[in-house]
């Protein structure tokens, strides 16, 4: 192995969704594993621990020498912030060794009220840049950030400045939208994926509709499930590139998963340290195939190539591919070419007939007679009448791997973590020997004698000093310090090292002592005066848009405030200049809107968005922040997808980033706004009262798997500017599908949202800017809406009255969305 120093040895952090798979992780040699308790968690569907197991928990994880991190990766609302403290003093007393967050607001709670337990960005906080990250320390000094899962090996690399150490995911399935930027479950179901409820509408089968006619692509509809990621050959890879982590996606599974994809990558990461070649055998990749697998794929750390990632075909777990029908029976089937996958009696089988997934059929195989597979006629439930020749048969199950793997974790018994002890011998004939480590020193009760024959030597005292037993400590090293040719007797020797044991501190499990700090979540929020003073101002509209026709339709309707959000950024200064030519209020203002995602080397958007000289800037990513945070010549908006949810997250954004006001993040319902404008001054809000959610913000480009023949941007021709696509849901929703500036693909819900019914409760909250946000409307129906919101918000028409208008204006109906409560 390198002479690594002890912190640049890279760390195996596996999931553990409840003791058994935390037992297996530390069966298989997992360095750390990362956990959820019942709130605040990401993966709320896991069996999780509960508070009252943290001590028992980590006193086993350190009693082997492993790591505990506790996810509290969800956004903290307002009325959350007392409990999430008080769950944040429970998990540094329990001595869990770091936290893993995902709210900013909350990441400063932690490193005021439990300092001592390491800080970890969640790769929810949405980190794609070494600009994003800068920021993010400037808040709080982290010890850990986990990367988005969209970076390549390459876009890594430029991280190789930051001081705060990197973590990636290796191994388990991907999100196809960028973590934390998902909003889908809020959207269609109000389950939010950054408060764990995630409902899984990537793994869901959508059609595709071109320019108003389905698109017919066969077998393929799971147009946005992702194979899952498996990295074990590009360890070697990401260790250059300056990974000190790798993590394995999984709290949702099985024990069985975890032991067999940690033990992989234990082999991977020791042969990479020991500059082993290919350690990872036939025998590894099927073990991570049979565990879990949708199709295994390096994802985006090799760099791009979308139909690589998402090939549409199946969206649940497949296994390996074991062959094509050739022909078959009633009862019984016969493959062609099989691939070499093993194949038993007892092994569970799917039917791969290209058909809609909810009506496939899988089995478990009877018995094999020659080269027929026989399934029971009575007990499988197979309809033979849908089978036949070209359906593709995968291997779901493998029962004796199953219980290889169960036997292995539940048998191993890994080694107890103790502590290296240096021992320093000192003596001479005529006086005591002593013996020093960590401070301590012990006398043996007789002296030394002159040695006649066999003095001690350092292999002598190596040989009795390290039978240190069932005790805490294990010999580090020994410094023999005797002088001339000394004897003791063995058994004296032997006294005299329990005697030190004996003597020495007591050790154990690193467990930490009650907080003494007196700092609570209040002190971090905004002050009183800030909150009372805020102005109880008239009520203005803005209105977001997303062509130049849709500008000319808010200049016409007299907007002050108009944002730009175009696909192509060049086209922003035509915006301005329309803008600034037609409307001459004092207090009209173009913003124009930022990328969502802004990868490593990607600032240039940012510079050709200041050459259009806008009066101020729509910020929506941690990099574009850190880019403008000392410019004082631009108006500063944040987006919705900075994810403000909580006052301390507010005061951090307005203050860090020298911002005029924020986008309350889209995952509050009406009373959850209410509770952030009565915590923090409601003149620094923005709500966004009507739109068509944004959805799936994603890296896949579904313009370029589906619709060319081409891998990336560079020779896939454009279709996205090309066509007007939606994608069909399975209760038949059409949603838009749109590309920006880096290709990154955003789903907008086909239905608009509107927040009307909850005007006047905001009112009396104090909030007085409100959002409209157009998609796809032409100038004369974007006229229409503007004019129809400005009416209602000026107290000339009800709510009722505008919900008629909307609904006669949006073909596709409008809901409350997300702002109504459950």
């Amino acid at each position: 192995m390198h002479a690594l120093a002890h912190d640049s040895i890279p760390e195996l952090l596996s999931p553990a969704g409840n003791w058994d798979c935390a037992r297996a992780a530390v069966a298989a040699g997992a360095d750390a594993i990362f956990f959820g308790l019942p709130k605040f968690n990401a993966r709320l569907r896991a069996d999780n621990f509960i508070t009252e197991d943290l001590p028992e928990l980590m006193e086993y994880l350190h009693r082997y020498g492993v790591k505990g991190f506790v996810t509290m990766n969800t956004l903290i609302f307002t009325g959350e912030m007392a409990a999430a403290e008080a769950q944040l003093r429970l998990i540094a007393d329990a001595g869990v060794d770091a936290l893993i967050i995902q709210d900013l607001g909350l990441a400063k709670l932690a490193r005021t009220v439990a300092p001592n337990v390491e800080l970890h960005a969640s790769t929810q906080m949405t980190i794609t840049s070494p600009e994003g990250l800068a920021f993010a320390e400037s808040l709080f000094p982290m010890e850990r950030a986990v990367l988005a899962r969209e970076l390549s090996i390459k876009e890594i690399e430029r991280f190789k400045g930051s001081k705060t150490p990197l973590e990636v995911f290796v191994h388990g399935a991907l999100c196809v939208a960028y973590s934390g930027q998902c909003l889908t479950s809020e959207s269609l179901g109000q389950r939010s994926a950054n408060r764990g409820e995630c409902a899984q509408a990537c793994r869901m089968p959508y059609e595709i509709v071109v320019d108003g006619e389905t698109r017919e692509l066969g077998e393929v509809r799971y147009l946005l499930s992702p194979q899952d990621l498996a990295a074990a050959d590009l360890i070697p890879d990401l260790i250059r590139a300056g990974v000190k982590s790798f993590k394995i996606e999984g709290r949702l599974k099985s024990p069985e998963y975890v032991a067999a994809v940690t033990r992989v990558y234990r082999k991977a990461i020791d042969a990479a340290l020991s500059e082993t070649p290919d350690p990872i055998t036939d025998a590894d990749r099927y073990e991570l195939e049979m565990t879990f697998s949708r199709g295994l794929s390096t994802g985006w750390l090799s760099g791009t190539n979308h139909p690589y990632l998402t090939h549409g075909r199946f969206g649940k777990k497949r296994g390996p591919l074991l062959g094509e029908i050739v022909d078959c029976g009633e009862g019984w089937i016969k493959l062609g070419k099989t691939t070499g996958v093993p194949i038993n009696a007892g092994d569970g089988v799917v039917f791969d007939a290209g058909e809609n997934r909810d009506l496939e059929q899988g089995a478990r195989i009877w018995k094999i007679s020659g080269d027929r597979f026989i399934f029971h006629t009575t007990y499988s439930g197979i309809n033979f009448d849908r089978i036949k020749p070209g359906v593709t048969l995968y291997k779901t199950s493998d029962p004796k791997l199953e219980s290889d793997i169960r036997r292995f974790w539940q048998n191993t018994r890994p080694a107890e973590k103790k502590t290296p002890l240096d021992i320093v011998v000192t003596g001479r004939p005529g006086e005591p020997m002593i013996l020093s480590a960590k401070g301590t020193e012990v006398s043996s009760p007789v002296p030394l004698e002159a040695a006649a024959k066999r003095p001690l030597d350092s292999d002598t005292l190596i040989a009795q000093l390290s039978r240190l037993g069932d005790t805490d400590y294990e010999l580090g090293s020994l410094e023999n310090r005797l002088e001339g040719d000394c004897h003791l007797a063995l058994s004296a020797l032997n006294q005299l090292r329990r005697a030190l044991v004996s003597a020495l501190p007591k050790t154990g499990p690193r467990t930490s002592v009650r907080s003494s700090i007196t700092t609570t979540h209040h002190d971090l929020l905004p002050s009183t005066f800030d909150v009372e003073r805020s102005t109880f101002n008239v009520p203005k509209l803005s209105v977001l848009c997303r062509t130049t026709d849709q500008v000319a339709a808010a200049i016409e309707t007299g907007i002050e405030t108009v944002y730009c959000d175009f696909e192509d950024p060049r086209r922003f200064k035509d915006a301005v200049s329309l803008f600034r030519s037609t409307t001459f209020k004092p207090d009209a203002a173009i913003f124009l809107a930022t990328p969502r995602i802004l990868k490593a080397g990607e600032t240039g958007y940012l510079k050709l968005i200041e050459r259009a000289e806008p009066d101020g800037l729509l910020l929506r990513n941690l990099a574009a922040l850190e880019f403008y945070k000392n410019r004082s010549d631009l108006r500063k908006a944040g987006d919705f997808s900075l994810n403000v949810a909580n006052p301390i997250t507010a005061k951090l954004l307005m203050e860090k980033a020298q911002l005029e006001y924020l986008t309350i993040s889209y995952d509050l319902n009406i009373s959850q706004v209410i509770e952030l404008l009565k915590g923090a001054p409601a003149d620094w809000f923005e709500l966004t009262i009507h739109q068509h959610m944004p959805m799936f913000h994603m890296e896949h480009c579904v313009f370029c798997t589906f619709l060319s023949a081409g891998t990336t941007y560079k020779d896939c021709g454009r279709p996205c500017e090309k066509h007007v696509v939606h994608l069909r849901d399975r209760v038949g929703q059409l949603h838009r599908l749109q590309a920006d500036v880096g290709c990154r693909n955003t789903l907008f819900n086909g239905r608009a949202q509107t927040g009307a019914r909850f005007f006047d409760p905001l009112r009396n909250a104090g909030l007085s800017r409100f959002r409209l946000e157009l998609l796809d409307e032409d100038s004369a129906t974007a006229t229409k809406t503007i004019r129809a919101y400005q009416k209602f918000i000026s107290g000339e028409s009800d709510a009722f009255t505008l919900l008629d208008q909307v609904e006669a204006i949006e073909k596709l109906g409008v809901t409350e969305g997300t702002l109504a409560e459950r």
